[in-house]
């Protein structure tokens, strides 16, 4: 498939280029890095800003919103089933299970060892370094997005983002329903001990249906045989119980312990990650899906230096084992089947050109006559007819209403930006 061809000279293009290059100044140069930073982001704000009185979609926008609206509730509501199966997945077989059991055999892994004694001192040195993270494909999706203003994607802004926040829940729902499926030891088993504060034994589940039976053969074959749990596990230590009200059901995912307050939802903000493997990786979904809407919305050489970006991410992801290297491999053809399976939300030019070419249909047989004719004022009248619901939308001004949304629109979006800029600086 032909990628399409960058509009505006591929200033976009060069534009994330430079955030990314700029952005890893931080690690080799922070003081030109504090300076270059703050520039870059004003000039882009002004010159963002600077086309908002001449941007001619606005209508088109407001009728994105709902979807856009919708689309980030259902993500909200997906992050916050996740964050639940991840403390849950944690949690319920207790830390020392995850400090004693050892990591999956991983050939990824392996193959990243052997290739750093056999590549250039330099080659490996670029594989380790930390050029792009998470909150860096964010801030190119909502530069992808923005660039709307300058008719360099298919408009409206908010029908790509709802396209792309729609796609990441439907991923992130996949993925918790895979991780939450089978629970697999983390490639680092330090992890759970550092993050998580949840009793060391397993929970009554885990104790009744997984402890008797996983490590003596006999009663796995038995347990097939009679196909019920037939070993009886006595008495086992019983869970803090804090009084959650209506939320207590969450007491047997999430496991507090009492040192950790009162408040459930604290404890889904304090584990930033899994630490059991989290198939597939939701950091590489999130890169998979900025290079997806960056190649179909704007091509170009660019869209080519992003992927690498994600392969180089992908490497990373497997070298400092935060995920095997099945995470990675799964997490970029569900990215780009997903993706491809959301093209009805964005973007919306072939319904237009369908609505455009039925109408054509129907004016066909008097725009041959008023052709014979050599009538060529009743052939414009009918051309402006086939393209009339583009043309008003143009050639009206945009209401007052219409800048209020459009100014309500501009300072929502920057402060998402800036929201995203704080929350995932992190990785």
């Amino acid at each position: 498939m032909r990628l399409p061809t960058a509009r505006n000279g591929g200033g976009l293009g060069l534009a994330a280029i430079s955030y990314v290059l700029i952005d890893y100044l931080r690690h080799f140069s922070p003081s030109w890095h504090s300076r270059l930073q703050p520039v870059l982001w004003t000039v882009l704000v002004l010159i963002a800003l600077s086309r908002v009185p001449f941007y001619r979609h606005w209508s088109a926008e407001f009728r994105a919103v709902i979807p856009f609206v919708a689309s980030m509730v259902f993500m909200l509501a997906t992050l916050l089933f996740e964050s639940v199966s991840v403390r849950f997945s944690t949690a319920v077989l207790g830390l020392d299970w995850h400090s004693d059991t050892p990591p999956l055999p991983d050939t990824g892994q392996w193959l990243l060892l052997a290739l750093n004694e056999k590549l250039p001192g330099t080659i490996v040195e670029i594989l380790r370094a930390r050029i792009i993270g998470l909150h860096h494909y964010l801030m190119l999706f909502m530069m992808l997005a923005f660039s709307v203003l300058f008719d360099s994607v298919e408009a409206p802004g908010f029908g790509l983002g709802a396209r792309y926040m729609f796609t990441m829940a439907i991923g992130r729902l996949l993925r918790t329903l895979t991780f939450v499926s089978t629970i697999l030891p983390s490639a680092r088993p330090w992890c759970a001990t550092t993050r998580f504060n949840v009793p060391t034994y397993p929970h009554h589940w885990a104790q009744k249906y997984y402890v008797p039976y996983a490590l003596d053969t006999d009663a796995i074959r038995q347990i097939l045989r009679y196909d019920i749990a037939y070993v009886d596990t006595g008495d086992y230590p019983g869970d803090y119980r804090p009084d959650w009200g209506s939320m207590s059901f969450l007491i047997d995912f999430l496991r507090p312990i009492g040192s950790e307050g009162s408040a459930w939802y604290s404890l889904l903000k304090k584990a930033e990650g899994g630490c059991n493997d989290l198939i597939f990786s939701g950091h590489m979904l999130v890169a998979v899906l900025t290079a997806m809407a960056w190649t179909e919305a704007y091509g170009g050489y660019s869209s080519g230096v992003i992927w690498l970006l994600v392969f180089h991410s992908a490497q990373r992801e497997i070298r400092e084992r935060h995920h095997y290297s099945v995470d990675c491999v799964v997490a970029i053809y569900v990215g780009i089947l997903i993706w491809k399976m959301t093209g009805f939300i964005w973007p919306l030019k072939n319904k237009f050109r369908r609505k455009k070419l039925a109408k054509l249909e129907k004016i066909q047989g008097r725009l041959v006559q008023a052709a014979k004719d050599s009538d060529i004022d009743k052939v414009n009248e009918l051309l402006r007819e086939v393209g009339l619901g583009n043309q008003e939308s143009q050639n009206q001004g945009p209401s007052r209403a219409m800048w209020l949304f459009a100014g309500a629109t501009i300072f929502s979006a920057f402060t998402v930006v800036l929201l995203a800029l704080t929350w995932t600086s992190g990785g």
